[in-house]
């Protein structure tokens, strides 16, 4: 059995896709002087050709069309390598018989197919409500490789998980001593610990930035008498076994995020030390490896994150403590894209703007914070196939009523006109499957696909398209008199 495809406390069979004999190689700057690892060439040419025969299918099958002018993609064969490039990467600095849970961050794609994918693919699910964990149950995921880590868990949330047997970090003293209650009145077999802070900084995106002096995620070690509540705790609870720290996402350099596992092992050895036993046997170091939206590379990697790891923090992978990730946007953004047909193309003030169907209720982010969540925008004719011609300079807007709604701003591509099609790449994770129901659009089908062996592509439907009865039915149309037949006396 491969060792990353364990689950701790559990176990999963072998799993397909492994990267043997796949290149890599160095070499990419990354804006900072240094240089990362990144898929070779020939990978990223491979994603990108997958993409370009998806969208061209799409078209010729009638999935994107005047009626259905929005899809998301989803490339099946990069989720199935990005999930064994995972498991690769941290089997190659783990010791061998080490348990290792890989649990997919719900929160980046919430859609029960993908989860089955990486499931089967040997991925668990880290949940931080009781949607998300809904979304896992039916995907079939185990509570073995279940993970919940939400910062404002109910009583009722606590007493599932701890029935269900699923893994729970306590955020705060409040939640531990609510799991201190429910501890003596049920025993659990779930895995216990505790989330910690480790303030050791912010990346620069303040809003995915959770190791800050103020965080509002897990208790603050460096905060006076913070840590001594910590030994304290693990101290008077033998079942706390497990230590969780997630430093940050998008925006955070990988020297911060190794810095915040460095600090969180000390802490679990430290914890050990005074019990005289391995008390914590399992680290949760949280996921957050950035994503490369500049190209088609995806870079950094996951082996560079862990030969780092294992560099900056060798004891943890030397076999004496499980190892829990939590990795979201680096194992689907890139094998996501929004495509979305051109219903107008226009000028104004001299530059040219392609009106799409997607805008903020599928790239909410981007529209409201274009700085920090820019997108590459792919031009496509009206048959799905790569637009060829002179870039000019133009703006990629959406269909919302309101001015800054706005897919892409001056960017450089082949002039999109009536009909064409504009996909934006790297969405398949935090995109498409966060509607933002803004003008009460509808939510646009979700496909997967894959080469069908015969020079052609295969779909299959991940989500169906919106009708607009469930949008009514949403918006209170069982209800429509409920106001008007209040008693009179509200009419004052």
């Amino acid at each position: 059995m491969n060792r990353t495809s364990q689950y701790v406390g559990g176990s999963a069979s072998p799993r397909r896709g492994c990267l043997a004999g796949r290149t890599r190689c160095t070499g990419t700057g990354d804006g900072r002087g240094r240089t990362v690892d990144h898929d070779s060439d020939g990978e990223a040419r491979e994603r990108a050709a997958r993409r370009d025969e998806a969208v061209r299918a799409a078209v010729e099958q009638g999935l994107l069309n005047p009626a259905a002018p929005l899809v998301g993609l989803l490339d099946v064969t990069g989720i199935r390598r990005a999930a064994a490039g995972l498991r690769a990467a941290f089997d190659a600095v783990t010791a061998p018989g080490t348990p290792v849970l890989h649990a997919f961050a719900v929160k980046a794609t919430p859609l029960v197919p993908v989860l089955r994918l990486l499931h089967d693919e040997g991925i668990g699910a880290e949940v931080a409500s009781p949607g998300e964990l809904a979304l896992a149950r039916a995907a079939g995921v185990p509570a073995t490789a279940t993970v919940l880590d939400s910062p404002a868990k109910t009583p009722a949330e606590l007493r599932e998980a701890l029935a269900l047997g699923i893994a729970v970090h306590a955020d705060n003293p409040q939640e531990l001593d609510r799991l201190d209650a429910l501890m003596r009145s049920a025993p659990s077999r779930s895995p216990l610990g505790v989330r910690v802070n480790p303030q050791v900084g912010g990346g620069s995106i303040e809003a995915l930035s959770t190791a800050t002096a103020t965080s509002k995620f897990g208790v603050a070690l460096r905060d006076e008498g913070a840590r001594d509540w910590v030994l304290r705790a693990y101290a008077e609870r033998p079942w706390l076994t497990r230590l969780h720290a997630h430093t940050g996402s998008q925006g955070v350099p990988l020297a911060l995020m190794a810095q915040g596992v460095v600090e969180t092992y000390a802490l679990a050895e430290e914890i050990n030390r005074r019990a005289g036993h391995r008390q914590v046997d399992t680290i949760d170091i949280g996921g957050g490896l950035p994503v490369n939206f500049a190209s088609d590379a995806t870079a950094p990697t996951y082996a560079q994150y862990a030969r780092l790891l294992r560099e900056a923090v060798p004891g943890l992978f030397d076999g004496r403590y499980g190892l829990v990730t939590e990795f979201g946007r680096s194992l689907l953004a890139k094998h996501g894209t929004t495509v979305a047909r051109v219903e107008y193309a226009k000028s104004a003030g001299g530059r040219p703007v392609a009106v799409t169907h997607a805008g903020v209720q599928v790239a909410t982010r981007t529209v409201y914070a274009p700085g920090a969540w820019p997108l590459r925008i792919a031009a496509y004719d009206a048959k799905g196939r790569p637009k060829q011609g002179p870039a000019v300079v133009q703006d990629v807007a959406g269909p919302a009523c309101f001015a800054g709604d706005l897919l892409a701003r001056e960017q450089a591509l082949p002039l999109l006109e009536q009909g064409d099609h504009a996909a934006a790449l790297d969405t398949g994770a935090y995109y498409f499957a966060h509607h933002y129901a803004y003008n009460s659009l509808a939510r646009p089908g979700v496909y997967g696909f894959v080469p069908d062996g015969r020079g052609g592509v295969a779909f299959a439907v991940v989500r169906e398209p919106q009708p607009l009865a469930e949008i009514v039915a949403e918006a209170g149309g069982a209800q429509a008199g409920a106001l008007t037949t209040l008693p009179a006396a509200g009419r004052g």
